[in-house]
Formats: structure tokens, C-alpha cells, sequence
């Protein structure tokens, strides 16, 4: 029997069984033991290359466990055969695939951004010390599937307070997000049903439905919001919107498109409203604007909202209510469903919110963001009336209209030279348009301090001069 010529470096990081087995798994592969070969028993194959009997079974251990050789009872061990390469030796460095070089981004004007440096992080961390705990080990399993009764209790209290929403904690779907809970919804509706939705208007959930192959049609939005006229005659049967603060165009929905829109919900059994309260919380003129929910008497409006605006987005809660009908659908369909949010995370919010640490962030952020519009708006005034602005009622950002002879796209392009992202309201839209392009400037992420300086360097960008100066 031919002894194998293996050699072995007994200075090397790579243990000696190691490197027994990958010089015979080579031969093997390469065609240099032939298969049915028999090996040299492991005493014999030891005392040739100088190592214990234990060094040797572990190579041929591996070898076997992995099917390159057999054993036979009191025969020893033969070369088995493959029917392809289990394993390729690299042959040279992997080439790192050529990643295209960021954007140099000195300020994101993003919608989407919040203020991370006012989250209360203290009250936070002490309501997570206080449910990361012994004492709540039955928070590692599973809970109720449409998320634990104390968290959705709060959110019952606080959108009846808030926002006038009636409803009881049953009625309460808690998800992962937004985009989460519209599929479970889409699906409740049935196939039969179409939708409506806000053009422009908030693309990751208009996606939702075309990627569920429903029936969209695309509605204008004016100053009082959708074009209810244009609802009652696309022949839809779900209207999605977001009535209290317009996404992306900052409009609230009239008082007389309200009681349009809620008589052509309850004018047919099968029609619905899917209210998508996003950021209602921050408002900054007059008085809060009630909920859809509220004002609807015939259990046809869906409300759902979250905490991604008014806490994080990274915590990934938001909720739905569901009219009765429509949470008995969900609870046949989905019966089996485990909630997608984790019960430590519902639990630390739910105590957020029940000691009055989240209406207490909530004050505090409104004025922390009136602060921060009203320095935008101070901003912006310099460059009327080449500078139009809308939406400044609520939430966290507001549209300027550019009145100048240039496209969104010159425009966009222009800004990122200078290192600033801007966000084009055609992005935004079913049907673009060219003529004055309008943007959304989110100042939810920039210091009061920054603010001035970036609507400037914009304007600069944009060759747009201040109304005193010749342009």
C-alpha cells in the first residue's frame, strides 16, 4: 500500500488534523486517490508522519462524516465517490464589488426625519430597566396576537383624548408599522374591492396595494384635500387618505369634504375609508382636527396611525382600529397570526404612556418643532415671491412651490452639488408635472440653528436672491 504524501507544518495556526484532512478531501477531488482506494490505516499513516493515532482519526472522522471515504468494519478506510466538488479551493483574492460612491449629503431636507436629539432617552431607559426583568420572564412568549391588552388600553385612552377616536381596546390591531398592517387590511376587504388614493400621496403604501394587484385609482388633491367629486365617480370602494395633515402637500381636508366623503362611505355597505392619521399629534394653528373615526356613524372608517413620528421610527409600533364588522373578518382570517411586535417593547411603551411620560414628550416636541417651523417659515420669507410655502398647520415639514423657469430635476440636481438633499413632489405623484416645481422641506432633523443657513445655501444653489436683491 502506497503511503499518502502529506506535508505537514507543525508551526502553523491550522491544527495537524486539519491540514491532514485538506491535503487528502484535494487529492480526492482532484482526481488523485482514486475512488474504492483503500488508505493507510491510521496507526500506519501516524507513525509516517509523525503524529498521534487520535490526529489521524480526527482527519479521517471528518473526511468520513462529510462522504469523501467509507469505513469498513476490520478493513479499513476507502475513497468514496462524488458526484461533484463539495468544496473549491480559492484560487486567488475575491474581488470586492465596486460600491458607488455616497452622495456627499451635508444636510437631508427628508419629510422622515425626526429630532433625535430631544427623544427622552432617561425615561426611557428607566420604563426598559424596569420591564427587562426576572420578574417578567412571561414576556418572552408568546402574547395576545393582536397585541397585550395594557399597551392597546393606552392607546384606546390616548386616541379618545387626543384625537376623539371612539373605540375599545378590542377594536385595537397592533403591528409592525404601517406597511404591515395595509396587506392584513387588503385582504379583510376582499377582492372585489378598489381603492382610492391621494395623488400625490404617500408612495410606500400606494405600493402596498398595487403589490397586492388591487384596483387603484389615482385621486387629485386640491387645497381641500381629495377631490371627493373625483372619488364618487372613479367607482371605487375604499378610499385611502390622510385627511388631518395631507401627505405629502400639508392640506387639511374641508369640513364639507368631511361630510362628503363620510356620506359616500355609509351610501353603500361595502364602502370604505382607511384613515391614516400619521402625524396628527403635532399641530401648530388652531384647534387639534378631529378624527374621521369620530365624526363616522356608520362603522366604515378604518383608522390606523403609529409612533414613528411621535417617538421613533426605529420602534416599529403602530396600530389600527377596526369597525365591527371588520374585526370579526380579522379575527376568522387571521386567527393564527402571532403579533410582530415584541411584547418587551409593547410592554416598556404601554408604561411610556400610562405614567404621562408620552403626553409629556409629546408637549415638549410641539413646541420644540413650532420652534423649528416658525425659524424655516422666518427663512423662507426673505424669498417671496420667487418662494411660495404651504402646510405650515401641522406636522413636520411643509411644501415650498419654486417660481422660477427651471425643472424639479435641474432643481434636485443643483442642490445635491452643494451637498443638500431635497425631495421633489413629483416623487410623490401619480401624474407628474413640470410647471412650478414644488418640494417638500422636512425640519424635523435640523437644529434651529442650521436652518437659516440651509435655506440660504438652497437659494444660493438655486441662483434665487433675496426679494431686496435683483435675481
Amino acid at each position: 500500500m502506497e503511503m499518502l504524501l502529506i506535508e505537514l507544518d507543525k508551526n502553523a495556526t491550522i491544527p495537524l488534523y486539519e491540514q491532514i484532512y485538506d491535503q487528502i478531501r484535494l487529492d480526492i477531488t482532484n482526481g488523485k486517490l482514486q475512488v474504492g482506494r483503500k488508505l493507510p490505516s491510521k496507526r500506519k499513516l501516524g507513525e509516517f508522519l509523525n503524529v498521534s493515532q487520535t490526529t489521524i482519526e480526527l482527519a479521517y472522522g471528518q473526511l468520513t462524516a462529510e462522504g469523501f471515504i467509507s469505513t469498513v468494519p476490520r478493513k479499513g478506510f476507502y475513497v468514496q465517490a462524488i458526484e461533484e466538488l463539495a468544496y473549491v479551493q480559492p484560487t486567488g483574492r475575491i474581488e470586492e464589488t465596486t460600491k458607488p460612491k455616497p452622495d456627499k449629503i451635508h444636510i437631508d431636507l427628508s419629510p422622515g426625519h425626526i429630532d433625535t436629539d430631544s427623544f427622552p432617552f432617561k425615561q426611557w431607559r428607566k420604563y426598559a430597566k424596569d420591564v427587562i426583568d426576572e420578574s417578567s420572564k412571561d414576556l418572552l412568549l408568546l402574547g395576545d396576537p393582536h397585541g397585550d391588552l395594557p399597551l392597546r388600553q393606552e392607546i384606546a385612552r390616548y386616541l379618545y383624548h387626543s384625537r376623539g377616536v371612539n373605540c375599545t381596546p378590542e377594536q385595537i390591531i397592533v403591528g409592525s408599522g404601517t406597511e404591515q398592517l395595509m396587506p392584513l387590511v387588503i385582504r379583510i376587504l376582499g377582492l372585489d374591492a378598489t381603492y382610492a388614493i391621494e395623488d400625490p400621496g404617500y408612495p410606500l403604501t400606494h405600493h402596498v396595494f398595487y403589490h397586492n394587484n388591487r384596483k387603484v385609482f389615482p385621486i387629485e388633491v386640491d387645497q381641500e384635500g381629495m377631490d371627493i367629486s373625483m372619488l364618487q365617480d372613479s367607482g371605487a370602494t375604499v378610499a385611502y387618505l390622510t385627511p388631518s395633515h395631507q401627505f405629502p402637500t400639508g392640506t387639511v381636508l374641508s369640513a364639507a369634504r368631511r361630510t362628503a366623503l363620510l356620506n359616500w362611505a355609509t351610501s353603500h355597505k361595502n364602502h370604505y375609508i382607511i384613515e391614516d392619521d400619521y402625524d396628527s399629534e403635532f399641530r401648530y394653528t388652531g384647534r387639534p382636527i378631529p378624527a374621521l373615526q369620530g365624526m363616522d356613524k356608520g362603522d366604515n372608517v378604518i383608522y390606523i396611525s403609529t409612533f414613528s413620528k411621535s417617538l421613533m421610527p426605529s420602534l416599529r409600533i403602530a396600530y389600527m382600529v377596526l369597525p365591527g364588522i371588520l374585526l370579526k373578518r380579522y379575527k376568522d382570517a387571521f386567527i393564527h397570526y402571532a403579533s410582530t411586535v415584541p411584547r418587551l417593547d409593547q410592554h416598556i411603551l404601554a408604561r411610556f404612556m400610562a405614567d404621562g411620560q408620552f403626553s409629556r414628550h409629546l408637549n415638549r416636541m410641539r413646541t420644540i418643532y413650532r420652534r423649528k417651523l416658525q425659524t424655516l417659515i422666518d427663512a423662507i420669507l426673505p424669498y417671496t415671491p420667487h418662494i411660495s410655502y404651504s402646510g405650515e398647520e401641522a406636522g413636520m415639514h411643509i411644501m415650498i412651490t419654486v417660481h422660477v423657469n427651471r425643472t424639479e430635476k435641474e432643481l434636485i440636481e443643483s442642490a445635491k452639488k452643494v451637498g443638500i438633499r431635497i425631495y421633489g413632489l413629483n416623487k410623490y405623484r401619480k401624474n407628474p408635472v413640470e410647471n412650478d416645481p414644488s418640494f417638500l422641506i422636512g425640519f424635523g432633523g435640523l437644529t434651529v440653528d442650521s436652518i437659516e443657513k440651509a435655506i440660504d445655501d438652497l437659494m444660493h444653489a438655486w441662483e434665487i436672491n433675496k426679494s431686496d436683491e435683483s435675481i
